[in-house]
Parts: C-alpha cells; sequence; structure tokens
C-alpha cells in the first residue's frame, strides 16, 4: 500500500532547502508560542495586555522572513491603532475577499519599527540570510513588533546599519520610510536635485521631522522648521538653518518674512493649510506635502467605497484649487521599502544621520511607553527593548 501526502511546502521553509529535506527545530517556544504585548479590542491604554502565548509567526510565502525582535520602536500610529483608527482600511488589506469575520484581527500585536536578527528565510529568500542583523518598517496590517518574533517580505527589510546599536537603529525605519516617501516620491527631492533648495518642516521635533532634516542637510537642501522653543538646540544641533518658535506668537507670521520655500513637509495638519501654501514660490513646481490626511478618518466613518470617493473628492478639489495659484498640493503616505533604508542605511553609517532616542524601555514597561508618546511633544522616539544581545 502506498500512502501519498500533499502539503504546501511553501508553509514549511524549514523542511527545504536546496530541492532537499532537512530538519525542523522542535523546541516548543520556537514552534509554537511566544512572548507579546497584545490588544483584544480597540480603545485606551488598559487594552495592552502582555502574553506569553501569543501564536508564534508562520512563513506562508517563499519570499518572507522571519525576524527576531531585539528592539521595536513606537509611533503616534500606534497610538491612533491602538483606539482603533483605520481599522475598516486594514480590515479590507489584511482580508480582501471580506472571509474572516469581524475582529478576526485580534489579538493584535502594535510596533512599526523592528531591529533584530533574521531567524528563518522563505525558499525564494537570496539577499537575506540567518544570522543576518536588519531593521525594517512594518505595514500598519501586519503583525508588529511587540514580540519576540515577527515575519515580514524580504522587500521590506534591509541590513540594519553597522554603526547603531539596536536600539538606536529601531528608532529609524517607519519615519525613514514616511519621509522617504513623502519627499522623495511625492515631493520629488533626491540626492542630485536638493542643492540649494528651499524646504520648510513644519513640527520639526518629532520622529519625521528630526529625520527629514538630517536627510535633506545631507542633500544640500536649506532646511528651516518650525518647534516649541525647547526644542531648537536639538533642531539645530541636526542642521536645521532657521527655526521658528511657534509658541511665541502666530507662526505664520514669522514665516512669511522668510524667503519662500520649494518644498513643505506639513507634520501638523489642521489649521495650516490655510496659510501654508501661500509660503511656497509660485509657478516653480514648488510642492506643499501633508501627513496628515483624512483617508482613513473617511473610510472608517463612511464606509470603505464611500470613504474613498469622499477622500478622492477633497484632494482633487484641493489640489486643482491650488494649481491655479501656482503651486502643487500632495498627500503624503508611509510606504514600506526595504531599497529605502538600503540608502537610508548608509546614509548612516557615513555619518550623515544619526538615531534621535528621546526615551527607551524595557519589554516590561510598554504600557508606560505607550503613556509617553500619547503624551505629545516628542524630542525623537520612543523605544522598547525586547530582547538584549546578553539574552540572544
Amino acid at each position: 500500500t502506498c500512502i501519498l501526502v500533499f502539503c504546501d511546502l511553501n508553509k514549511f521553509p524549514a523542511l527545504v532547502k536546496d530541492g532537499s529535506l532537512r530538519t525542523l527545530s522542535t523546541s516548543a517556544r520556537r514552534s509554537t508560542v511566544m512572548q507579546a504585548w497584545v490588544i483584544d479590542k480597540y480603545g485606551n491604554n488598559s487594552v495592552l495586555r502582555y502574553t506569553k502565548n501569543a501564536s508564534f509567526p508562520i512563513i506562508h510565502y517563499p519570499n518572507e522572513v522571519i525576524v527576531k525582535v531585539n528592539a521595536a520602536g513606537l509611533n503616534p500610529l500606534d497610538i491612533n491603532m491602538r483606539g482603533g483608527y483605520g481599522a475598516a482600511t486594514l480590515a479590507m488589506k489584511r482580508d480582501p475577499l471580506s472571509i474572516n469575520k469581524a475582529g478576526s484581527e485580534f489579538p493584535l500585536i502594535l510596533g512599526r519599527d523592528v531591529s533584530g536578527v533574521i531567524m528563518e528565510c522563505g525558499l525564494d529568500v537570496s539577499y537575506f540570510k540567518p544570522g543576518d542583523e536588519v531593521w525594517a518598517a512594518i505595514p500598519p496590517w501586519k503583525q508588529g513588533s511587540l514580540a519576540e518574533f515577527v515575519v515580514l517580505s524580504a522587500n521590506e527589510v534591509s541590513h540594519k546599519p553597522k554603526s547603531l546599536s539596536h536600539v538606536d537603529a529601531a528608532s529609524l525605519p517607519y519615519v525613514a520610510a514616511t519621509a522617504w516617501s513623502a519627499l522623495v516620491n511625492t515631493g520629488g527631492l533626491n540626492k542630485d536635485n536638493s542643492a540649494k533648495k528651499r524646504v520648510l518642516i513644519l513640527g520639526g521635533s518629532g520622529g519625521v521631522g528630526t529625520f527629514a532634516i538630517q536627510m535633506l542637510k545631507s542633500w544640500g537642501a536649506h532646511v528651516t522648521v518650525t518647534c516649541s522653543q525647547n526644542a531648537e538646540h536639538l533642531v539645530r544641533g541636526l542642521g536645521a538653518d532657521d527655526v521658528v518658535d511657534y509658541t511665541a506668537g502666530p507662526v505664520e507670521r514669522k514665516l512669511h518674512t522668510l524667503e519662500k520655500f520649494d518644498v513643505i513637509l506639513d507634520n501638523i495638519g489642521g489649521e495650516t493649510e490655510h496659510w501654508a501654501l501661500s509660503l511656497l514660490k509660485p509657478w516653480c513646481g514648488a510642492k506643499y506635502v501633508t501627513l496628515v490626511t483624512p483617508f482613513l478618518r473617511n473610510t472608517d466613518q463612511l464606509g470603505l467605497a464611500d470613504g474613498m470617493m469622499q477622500t478622492a473628492v477633497t484632494v482633487a478639489t484641493k489640489a486643482l484649487k491650488h494649481i491655479t495659484k501656482g503651486v502643487h498640493y500632495r498627500w503624503g503616505f508611509f510606504a514600506p521599502s526595504g531599497p529605502a533604508l538600503d540608502d537610508v542605511s548608509e546614509m548612516v553609517d557615513a555619518g550623515k544621520i544619526r538615531a534621535v532616542v528621546e526615551e527607551q524601555f524595557s519589554f516590561a514597561q510598554v504600557p508606560k511607553a505607550f503613556e509617553k508618546v500619547e503624551k505629545g511633544h516628542a524630542r525623537g522616539k520612543i523605544v522598547v527593548t525586547v530582547t538584549t544581545e546578553q539574552e540572544e
């Protein structure tokens, strides 16, 4: 009697290497569960729950890798996601055919930044190998980095800068990917065309702002930043040419006394849209790029179809309104990109960009780390140590 067993080997990459079978680890900890901070519903900080029984990540596709997490960076997005912001859109991204019932994303692991070590590679992964130190910005529709392990696509991962510790490295990927997407992909800036360009960063002392200052200065741009007075020393130390204190009277009046700008990166939103575009050079291809958009809010409130329609109408109306004045209105979005992080890694190791970590928390202190992020007024990034080098 012959018995045939059929299985999808892509789901069991540890079984196959170079076409032959190899032994799979029988460690119960490795193959079944792990430690993590999860949420089982949306809400305030009280929904955060520590568990030793989170499901261990599995490689489902041949281009994926499993990363052992050393450090995880927190962002304002984690606070928003904890409260359910963007849940409708992210649910569609996770389950485009609506096969699973509502709430299938739980237990949900937050954390968009990761620095760690490759533990396992899918069959099609050739750029990385187990043991490589890597960093990545994790898309919000995937399980996050507040866990011992996380699974990612190889094209979302990059080799970590050799000059940075895991803690420092975990402060950069998400803000780097966001700033790169906004300034390079949307704003049209790059290392070859930024010399002598005038760039204004509204809200320059947070994670995206502190990274953008350094990247733009390394490319030769003139950078003006708005921030509070007690953050001036920080942003000037990162290379900002002009600093405007938004707490000392109407900031737009001070900015109007300066020469007009080629690009504006807006991390604040709200009322800034009403006056910021008048600071751009007209009829010179100048762009206003805002990272504060109503896209996820629209889809949460109106549903996916109506929300996307409302969003399209809003951005088209604003873009048309401002193009008649000779300037371009754009929305910027986070976009995960391993290749972009490769370029950033080179800049870090060349000494052109440094990590700005405001405070470091242990894995047991995750709720306190969330409280710190939620207070706002950031002076860099908040980082959680998940696995220390001594524990490896």
